[in-house]
């Protein structure tokens, strides 16, 4: 391997490691974002648009492991507490996760689907969030949908258009395998997703599927503006 070849897979290696640091310092944050939230009451909805949840299918198990990590944490300290150094580390650890572990259900309560004047913004997780304008939305509708596990976040299709067949991307953006809205876009629609690879960084999509808590408020919400 030549020094200039060799060189450039070193910049290749760093440029990644420093994407993973990066990435993970945003979610550290994003996490703390959300716990201020919370205890401000301060959820993110912009002036004028109201907010649709889409955490009833995982608030259950989020609020097992909470449980499970707020008890572990005695239990592993009484085991250890001869040795010092283990029981801090523990310790500490132990508090991480269960501030990561909280600050991930206030990510899904303080940062819901939201429907306004400017269009719609959807999210997933700590890192999604798209915004929506009315311009760009085509048509909204509920289509409830279950996929099986493991399916990937973008699906294509073939569809037959009236001009011929043409290519759909669809993002799927589901909870426990499930949707129950379908946003229609206008076009193709560059957003930015999280990641690299295939489902991430900039996908152009033709389509948004996204479970909603209430859709039946979340359509009626939606037909004040289209």
């Amino acid at each position: 391997m030549s020094t200039e070849t060799s060189a450039r897979a070193e910049a290749f290696v760093w440029l990644h490691i420093g994407s993973f640091l990066k990435r993970a310092l945003l979610l550290e944050l994003s996490i703390y974002a959300s716990i201020g939230r919370f205890i401000v009451r301060r959820p993110a909805i912009s002036p004028g648009a109201r907010g649709f949840g889409f955490h009833k299918p995982v608030l259950t198990i989020l609020m097992i492991f909470i449980v499970l990590s707020a008890v572990e944490i005695p239990i592993f300290d009484l085991i250890v507490h001869r040795w010092l150094a283990v029981r801090i580390t523990l310790l500490v650890l132990g508090i991480w996760g269960l501030t990561w572990m909280f600050g991930l259900l206030c990510s899904y309560l303080m940062r819901p689907h939201t429907v306004g004047p400017d269009g719609i913004r959807v999210r997933a997780g700590l890192e999604t969030d798209i915004a929506l304008s009315w311009d760009d939305i085509a048509s909204v509708a509920r289509n409830l949908r279950v996929d099986e596990p493991k399916q990937p976040k973008i699906v294509e299709t073939l569809r037959q258009a009236q001009d011929g067949a043409d290519a759909s991307r669809t993002l799927m953006l589901r909870i426990n395998n499930e949707t129950c809205v379908e946003i229609e876009l206008e076009g193709p629609t560059v957003v930015r997703l999280p990641g690299h690879g295939a489902a991430g960084g900039e996908q152009a999509i033709t389509a948004v599927r996204i479970w909603v808590d209430d859709p039946v408020a979340f359509m009626d919400e939606v037909r004040k503006y289209i």
